[in-house]
């Protein structure tokens, strides 16, 4: 069970991270550039996960790591794409 809490942690890493920089796009930038700033924003957590399990000193389920981080990122911003999109 410990092996879980700790497969979380870089997950639970990078979706706060995404959160944190997609608040950064929303509060500093006008509606037509934070759409870039959320394409960068994909781009950097998927190198990001990348590196983070590249360094892992385990690969048992690296795929379903990926999965989790990249597809909890992607949620994040779809919905603060989505809140941009309804703002304006």
């Amino acid at each position: 069970m410990g092996f879980m809490r700790k497969e979380w942690l870089p997950i639970a890493s990078v979706w706060l991270l995404v959160a944190i920089g997609a608040i950064l796009v929303i509060l500093n930038m006008d509606r037509g550039e934070s759409i870039r700033g959320f394409g960068v924003l994909a781009a950097g957590s998927i190198a990001l996960v990348s590196l983070v399990h590249l360094f892992s000193s385990h690969s048992e389920g690296i795929v379903r790591r990926l999965i989790f981080a990249a597809g909890g990122a992607y949620a994040i911003l779809a919905l603060a794409g989505l809140y941009i999109l309804l703002l304006g």
